[in-house]
């Protein structure tokens, strides 16, 4: 790898970053790109398509990337910019494991001609079969605790079929695939200073996909680490990262967010 170091995050292009980094070398990705111009980010462009394949080469076998992105609506018509990225990491030989929702519990950008936007997608993509897959239980089932005796199965036919077995219901079942998180101050993050970047995850969202899609020691990855969420939530999850950044504005509120949690992060 000459040079690369982990638990760092590069003040360059993320294709600079990839090209130091061996074949099959990530664990997970985590990462939201900027998408349809809806913010300037300094000027600067990202070739979609050369991301997405040097995405898939860095992941290594059973890898994970969560690709969270919208569509904005341009001359009346939502762009489609998601699903056409979604069937090009398809294209690229990802498997598309999940089609995931993000939901938030307000909209900034309300609207007078359409339902109000409060989600984004969540693409879960995998190479092959994920590695490992750690849901989290955390909704609260009505009949907790509670036990069916001789539970029935439903046959092909449509009849069914007595078991003889008594199961209880776990208090806590396998949440849903959309997620809903509170955002806004103090409650996408707690450090103020990170809405300087505005287009912003909640790091419980990068906390609960890291937890989810991949284990302790594992390395992961942000090729647009924007304030430093998917890092600073890596840490809390004991886990080594990686981040490309190619704004140095950016990169100077991630090392004033990391700083509390280590030294020395950047090239």
């Amino acid at each position: 790898m000459g040079n690369f170091e982990l638990n760092k995050c590069y003040n360059e292009s993320n294709l600079e970053t990839m090209a130091k980094m061996p074949d099959c070398f990530v664990n997970l990705t985590v990462t939201s790109p900027p998408y349809d111009g809806l913010r300037t980010y300094n000027g600067y462009s990202f070739p979609f398509e050369d991301i997405a394949k040097e995405l898939y080469r860095i992941t290594k076998q059973g890898g994970v990337l969560v690709w969270i992105v919208g569509d904005s609506v341009i001359n009346g018509s939502e762009s489609g910019t998601s699903f056409k990225q979604a069937l090009y990491f398809i294209q690229c030989g990802f498997n598309l494991h999940d089609t995931m929702i993000y939901e938030k519990d307000a909209s900034p950008f309300p609207s007078d001609c359409r339902y109000t936007a409060q989600f984004e997608y969540m693409f879960v993509f995998s190479k092959g079969k994920p590695n490992t897959v750690n849901l989290i239980k955390d909704k609260l089932n009505a009949e907790g605790g509670n036990t069916k005796k001789n539970v029935a199965n439903r046959m092909t036919d449509g009849t069914m079929n007595k078991t003889g077995k008594d199961v209880t219901i776990e208090i806590y079942g396998i949440r849903g695939n959309i997620w809903k998180y509170g955002i806004g101050f103090n409650k996408t993050t707690k450090d103020t200073f990170a809405f300087e970047h505005p287009p912003m995850f909640p790091e419980l969202l990068a906390y609960d996909h890291i937890k989810t899609w991949s284990n302790e020691n594992d390395i992961v990855y942000d090729c647009f680490m924007g304030s430093g969420t998917t890092a600073k939530a890596a840490i809390s999850a004991n886990r080594k990262w990686i981040g490309s950044e190619i704004s140095e504005e950016y990169c100077k509120i991630i090392e004033k967010r990391l700083q509390p949690l280590l030294h020395n992060l950047f090239t």
